[in-house]
């Protein structure tokens, strides 16, 4: 089975930025696997849209369990080459989570993703956010300034955009503490918009690497409660990503062949019991989605979110925004809302 990309130069030239910027990432982390993990690389695990026909993708999988709680690198692309009748030429895009298993260390998040229309518009989608457990100042500072220094004409507007966007109304609190992101991203020029995603996601896990091999020879103790701490926040993070983040919603109700990849950036375990408690929080009708996330989870308070229970949690977004479409509306915007899903109808 060969997965097909588009031609159009533009995606190609998309497609092959995210792929360098994967194996430059991973490359980085199986680095640090070596020296404060235990040597184990990330592993290769590909996926198809309709058999290769119209795109698919490589992720690669943390399997050093000293290091990672999880960690995934997403690579994809979905073309429609073959399809007149679809608007949507080709999506391209880097994901990325990575949650270390130390909670003194920091999560990240990043997206790099290239959009191309038939008719010849295109926009990029440039995310970047830290997401700690534990919270350093020195971290959350030299984040933020690094991205000040990469981005000197966007950095105000995607800072605040991205507050905007991690922020969890039902909690009155955001998700990380370093936000940055830029939606229908276009100058007019391919090619400076090119230079510039490549730069922002090289610097970008440049400096995150720096920070987590700092904190991992620095902050070595870890005790009961700091355990817990990571796992509340775990718990937070699991919340933001499937009843908010407008993105991965998306990806699920596009197509159902990329679950697992889609569902990367869940931790290995969760509260359920912390879940719970934010019930009566929910606007109707996202109680609704809330209740049926944790009835996906398995027994118990205290879970691990394995892949069969990613399946679960999949299948239990798809089936309520089927019920409630008019739900999309309440997930996590900026400034702009772009057409995800209609794009590839």
């Amino acid at each position: 089975m060969q997965r097909v990309f588009s031609e159009t130069p533009e995606c190609e030239a998309a497609i092959g930025l995210a792929e360098n910027l994967q194996l430059y990432f991973v490359n980085r982390l199986n680095g640090l696997s070596q020296i404060f993990g235990d040597n184990t690389p990330f592993e290769a695990v590909e996926w198809f849209r309709d058999e290769g026909n119209h795109g698919g993708g490589m992720r690669y999988e943390a399997r050093d369990v000293h290091l990672f709680n999880r960690a995934s690198v997403n690579v994809s692309q979905v073309q429609y080459a073959d399809l007149p009748k679809k608007n949507l030429d080709a999506a391209s895009a880097i994901s990325t989570i990575i949650h270390p298993r130390n909670p003194h260390v920091p999560s990240m998040h990043m997206h790099i993703s290239y959009t191309r229309m038939k008719d010849g518009s295109g926009y990029w989608r440039i995310m970047a956010d830290l997401n700690p457990s534990i919270f350093y100042e020195e971290d959350q500072h030299r984040f933020i300034e690094h991205l000040n220094f990469i981005t000197p004409d966007q950095f105000e507007t995607g800072a605040e955009q991205g507050d905007r966007y991690f922020y969890i109304p039902a909690l009155e609190r955001h998700r990380g503490v370093a936000h940055f992101y830029l939606e229908h991203f276009n100058t007019g020029d391919f090619e400076t918009d090119l230079s510039f995603a490549k730069y922002f996601g090289e610097q970008v896990i440049d400096v995150y690497v720096s920070i987590i091999s700092d904190a991992l020879a620095q902050r070595t103790e870890v005790m009961e409660e700091d355990a817990a701490e990571q796992l509340a926040y775990h718990t937070l993070y699991f919340f933001q990503v499937l009843t908010l983040d407008r993105g991965t919603t998306s990806g699920l109700l596009i197509h159902d062949q990329n679950d697992i990849g889609i569902m990367g950036s869940i931790p290995s375990h969760v509260d359920k019991a912390m879940l719970q408690t934010w019930l009566d929080r929910m606007e109707p009708p996202q109680d609704e989605l809330l209740i049926s996330l944790i009835n996906a989870l398995p027994d118990g308070e205290i879970v691990e979110v394995d892949e069969a229970t990613k399946k679960k949690l999949a299948d239990a977004v798809r089936a309520h925004y089927k019920n409630h479409p008019e739900a999309l509306a309440m997930q996590a915007d900026s400034a702009v809302v772009p057409p995800t899903v209609a794009n590839h109808e």
